[in-house]
């Protein structure tokens, strides 16, 4: 019979096992994530057509892609302001940004991550950090393809990070938006990579939402649900 982890008894990021798995996602990241990733980008412009969210999911099957700490420390801080019971991610990858995340709803004292992830391997990475940084009963990770994993979700759905394929932003947006609660916050990283059609979208008060970006890491563009889209 395994052990639960002996959870400190100083929250917040600084809490030692918290920080100390962030510390490492994010130094093996420096270490490898820019030579997966230029050998991702070399072997999808060898394929006959762009990489589908399987076969991406599969050139990136070893970059950690975390977070930059500033943009952790902001889904840390929206999570203790806002209070959310719901919090949605797409993209799980090595699990830094659900640290984040379950970090500040384990200070809140309430509230759940479910996040998506489509690459097996990451899912075992991501769950035996979640489960070092003690953190492993807040976070529930589905396995698949977000547009089916994340649809039909019991709402309201509060707070979404959305951190993977880019491409896919939009759809899975558009799959939890029956789920998403009035005045949710969405948060999309990475701003410089996104579609245009993305930023388009959220940016349109005809779609119900507000939106503006952040000069974080790569880019966030924030994003909060006014009403219901019609």
């Amino acid at each position: 019979m395994s052990v639960p982890p002996v959870r400190s008894t100083r929250l917040g990021l600084e809490a030692p096992e918290v920080r100390e798995v962030l510390s490492r996602l994010h130094e093996r990241a420096q270490l490898r994530d820019a030579d997966v990733m230029r050998r991702a980008y070399a072997d999808a412009a060898e394929l006959s057509a762009p990489p589908t969210p399987a076969e991406a999911s599969a050139l990136c099957a070893d970059a950690l892609l975390p977070v930059a700490p500033h943009v952790g420390r902001l889904l840390y801080t929206l999570v203790r302001m806002l209070r959310p019971h719901n919090v949605v991610e797409f993209g799980t990858s090595f699990g830094a940004s659900a640290i984040y995340l379950a970090a500040a709803l384990r200070d809140n004292g309430a509230g759940h991550l479910t996040t998506s992830e489509l690459e097996e391997s990451k899912i075992r990475e991501a769950g035996a950090g979640l489960a070092d940084a003690g953190l492993a009963d807040l976070v529930t990770i589905v396995p698949g393809d977000a547009r089916q994993t994340l649809a039909d979700l019991p709402g309201p759905v509060d707070l979404v990070l959305l951190d993977g394929w880019k491409e896919l932003y939009l759809p899975v947006l558009k799959v939890l938006e029956p789920s998403l609660a009035d005045h949710a916050v969405i948060v999309a990283d990475n701003l410089s990579m996104l579609p245009e059609d993305y930023t388009a979208y959220v940016r349109d008060p005809a779609n119900g939402y507000v939106s503006l970006d952040l000069p974080l890491g790569d880019g966030v563009e924030l994003t909060s649900r006014q009403k219901a889209a019609r």
